[in-house]
């Protein structure tokens, strides 16, 4: 199991919700912070709790549907010279829910694409070859288990373009020493999930972290958090460790 203390993790959408959580669990574990929020300010109070775990951390921010920010951010972390080792990118939005999904505008799309695929692109782009570089790395994509809901097409199309480029990018990476996956953290009472989810935000640990713990250099594997709630740390690296990737088939 890899030990992340020391390391620097940058989290996306970590001023709330899923993100937060990712945020105390990793500070716990030693691991130094990158936070993004799109405003400073909304990740002040965080900085201050897990600045109390006894890591370091900072934050940036960016409003990911704007490609410029998003580089305008990673040119901020590069030029302070973050050894960015592990990536959670876990920031993402749901446009809207078309009931007259026929009438769908091509927006929806357009902004869930930016968002929740094209941004994170970026960010994979700039940072994984800086890790093959270093001999070492972990990227979790937050992913969606959602299917055949028409009514939220953008936001599934968006995920699904996720999973491919995850996998695809996985089989460069296979063996080594970096790894990327897929964390689905189940349908959880967030501002995104909403009031009536069955699932609390708390569920998704350890599952949406242990990516970053894993330690067998295999990729383009996808974890249920759900599927660990209840495990210890150890308990669900184990367990991840046994599930083997699934080639993506349309």
């Amino acid at each position: 199991m890899v030990d992340v203390k020391g390391k620097w993790a940058l989290i996306t959408g970590a001023s709330r919700g899923i993100g937060y959580q990712i945020a105390k669990f990793m500070a716990e574990q030693g691991c130094n912070l990158i936070l993004h929020s799109r405003e400073l300010e909304h990740t002040r109070q965080l900085e201050q709790e897990v600045r109390a775990s006894g890591v370091q951390v900072y934050s940036v921010q960016a409003e990911l549907s704007n490609q410029q920010e998003v580089v305008a951010m990673l040119d901020e972390i590069e030029a302070k010279g973050t050894p960015v080792d592990i990536v959670f990118n876990n920031a993402a939005v749901q446009i809207a829910y078309r009931t007259d999904y026929w009438q769908t505008p091509v927006s929806d799309f357009e902004q869930s694409f930016q968002i929740n695929f094209i941004s994170i692109v970026t960010i994979c782009n700039r940072l994984i070859p800086k890790m093959i570089e270093r001999g070492f790395g972990r990227v979790i994509n937050t992913t969606s288990g959602i299917k055949n809901e028409p009514e939220q097409a953008g936001y599934a199309a968006s995920k699904a373009a996720l999973d491919k480029f995850t996998k695809d990018l996985a089989s460069r990476l296979e063996g080594t020493d970096v790894m990327i996956n897929l964390s689905d953290p189940g349908w959880c009472r967030t501002d995104l999930g909403g009031p009536h989810a069955p699932n609390s935000v708390e569920s998704v640990l350890p599952g949406i972290v242990v990516g970053a713990f894993v330690d067998d250099q295999k990729s383009g594997r996808y974890f249920p958090a759900q599927s660990f709630t209840g495990l210890t740390l150890e308990e669900a690296v184990a367990k991840a460790e046994t599930i083997e990737a699934v080639s993506y088939t349309i």
